[in-house]
């Protein structure tokens, strides 16, 4: 709890109390007076003391930020509280306004500082070996969960003790289904594997997706559609600078593979008016990206107050990701391009001047993912 009155600011953290018999089963609790030490706050209390603390802290205050959609239980207890104060005859003052402060931290979660940077940086390091790693072990007949298991392991032995979010194995006709987490299939001759991996590395998320070959070298058709979807991919990354909106790359990466669709044959007809009429959605039905942070889809704003789109400014960080995806049984496309499901996704940090590819050093051109799988 954060209390500022005045110029005056004070730190209060509730915290379980000690119990011996209970950290016999659950493990060591700090407890209050340890917790004020470690956590270096001005008070510390047992989280059993709350309703007692809290209706003391709240004198004199006029206004109260709170997680209003999240906390229900303590919203009922805050407000019952300040309902108290406000007809106690002794209290001059107690909270009449709440806010939600979700928002204002959202807004101060946009701009990564330079220590954030840093960590996600080492977690894309760690990502980057995964990644390589799976690279190297995949080939026919392998199960999809047990690249899965290489990944986590990887990321584990690292020092990135948790996934920033279930880790994707698809191969074959699977990497059509985006949120596909199965991964209990065989891996064939001949199919293209789309992994989506991610470390959390200090509470700091990294996402990353490559596609690339079981046997080690992408067919003709594969090819095609593969370097596709990466010169879209680079076009995009090539345009974010400060002052552009997501909306805009959102706008260039589906007008730029709706072009390519066209030029493959997948889709037919004039761009403009396939993109006006969303025929473009069928093979890429996802946004070009996220903000990426705290959280693998940072719950940062897209827009203002007023409605318009944000425009990018140095230190934000979000995933570049367009995706193709051909399922099998598509008999509108050629059929050599059917069951081909390709995702290429980085890591992006807006910079004063343009931008930084933070995942540049994972394989993703042709050359460089036929020699990783090597």
């Amino acid at each position: 709890v954060l209390v500022k009155k005045g110029e005056t600011t004070r730190t209060h953290l509730f915290v379980q109390p000690k119990n011996e018999e209970m950290e016999l089963w659950t493990g060591v609790r700090l407890g209050a007076d340890a917790a004020k030490e470690r956590f270096e706050v001005d008070e510390a209390h047992s989280i059993e003391t709350f309703d007692e603390v809290m209706g003391e802290l709240l004198k004199e205050s006029n206004h109260l930020y709170f997680d209003l959609f999240s906390d229900h239980e303590r919203y009922s207890t805050l407000r019952t509280l300040c309902s108290s104060l406000l007809h106690d005859r002794k209290v001059n003052r107690s909270p009449r306004s709440f806010f939600d402060v979700t928002e204002p931290l959202q807004q101060m979660r946009l701009i990564k500082s330079d220590e954030e940077i840093a960590l996600i940086r080492k977690a894309l390091a760690i990502t980057q070996e995964a990644h390589h790693s799976a690279m190297r072990l995949a080939e026919p007949d392998m199960f999809e969960y047990e690249l899965q298991a290489n990944i986590e392991y990887v990321f584990k032995l690292s020092g990135a003790y948790s996934d920033a979010y279930t880790t994707i194995v698809a191969s074959g006709n699977n990497a059509n289904t985006l949120h596909y987490i199965t991964n209990s299939d065989t891996l064939k001759a001949g199919e293209l594997l789309l992994i989506d991996a991610g470390c959390e590395y200090r509470m700091y998320a990294s996402d990353i997706t490559r596609t690339f070959p079981v046997s080690g070298k992408f067919s003709p058709a594969q090819r095609e559609v593969y370097e596709m979807v990466l010169d879209a991919q680079l076009a995009v990354i090539d345009l974010i600078k400060p002052g552009v909106t997501k909306k805009f790359l959102q706008t260039e990466s589906e007008h730029l593979l709706a072009a390519g669709m066209v030029r493959l044959g997948i889709l037919e007809g004039d761009v403009e008016e396939l993109v006006e009429a969303k025929a473009h959605k069928k093979y890429f039905p996802h946004g070009i990206g996220h903000w990426m942070g705290l959280d693998v889809h940072d719950p940062c704003p897209y827009v203002d107050e007023h409605g318009h789109d944000l425009r990018l400014l140095p230190g934000m960080v979000m995933t570049i990701e367009p995706g193709i995806y051909i399922r099998q049984d598509d008999s509108t496309v050629p059929e050599k391009y059917r069951g081909i499901g390709i995702r290429i996704e980085d890591n992006i940090l807006v910079t004063k001047e343009g931008c930084e590819n933070l995942s540049a050093g994972i394989a993703k051109t042709v050359e460089e993912v036929e020699a990783a799988c090597r």
